[in-house]
C-alpha cells in the first residue's frame, strides 16, 4: 500500500484545512486508517483514526474540531481541521496497519505502511 498525504499548509489560528490520504497498490475499504502528527521538537502523536464502518476515534487534544471520515471509492481518508491552533502546526502522517479487518489503533506501532507527511503550520 502506497499513501500519500496532501492538504497541509499555512493558516491563521482559528482557520480550517482538510488533508487528504490517498491509497494506491490496494484497496483500504477494508483497513482501518489513522492519522498521527510530529511538531516541531516533538515526539510523534496520535490524532485520529476511524474503522471500517467508519465510526471516528481522537485524541483529546482534536476532539470536537476534527473529524476524521473516509471515501472507499476514491480510496481516500480526510482529515478535516477546524479552529486550528498554533499547537496543532506539525507534519501530519496518514497510516494503514499490515492487516485487514483489524480495530481502529491509536498506537503508531500497530501501523505497517506510512505516508510521507504533510505539513501544517498554524500562525497565531
Amino acid at each position: 500500500v502506497q499513501l500519500q498525504a496532501s492538504g497541509g499548509g499555512l493558516v491563521q489560528a482559528g482557520g480550517s484545512l482538510r488533508l487528504s490520504c490517498a491509497a494506491s497498490g490496494r484497496t483500504v475499504s477494508s483497513y482501518a486508517m489513522g492519522w498521527f502528527r510530529q511538531g516541531p521538537g516533538k515526539e510523534q502523536e496520535f490524532v485520529a483514526t476511524i474503522s471500517t464502518s467508519r465510526a471516528g476515534y481522537y485524541a483529546d487534544s482534536v476532539k470536537g474540531r476534527f473529524t476524521i471520515s473516509r471515501d472507499d471509492a476514491e480510496n481516500t481518508v480526510y482529515l478535516q481541521m477546524n479552529s486550528l491552533k498554533p499547537e496543532d502546526t506539525a507534519v501530519y502522517f496518514c497510516a494503514a496497519p499490515r492487516s485487514a479487518w483489524t480495530p481502529p489503533f491509536s498506537s503508531a506501532d500497530r501501523y505497517y505502511y506510512w505516508g510521507q507527511g504533510t505539513k501544517v503550520t498554524v500562525s497565531s
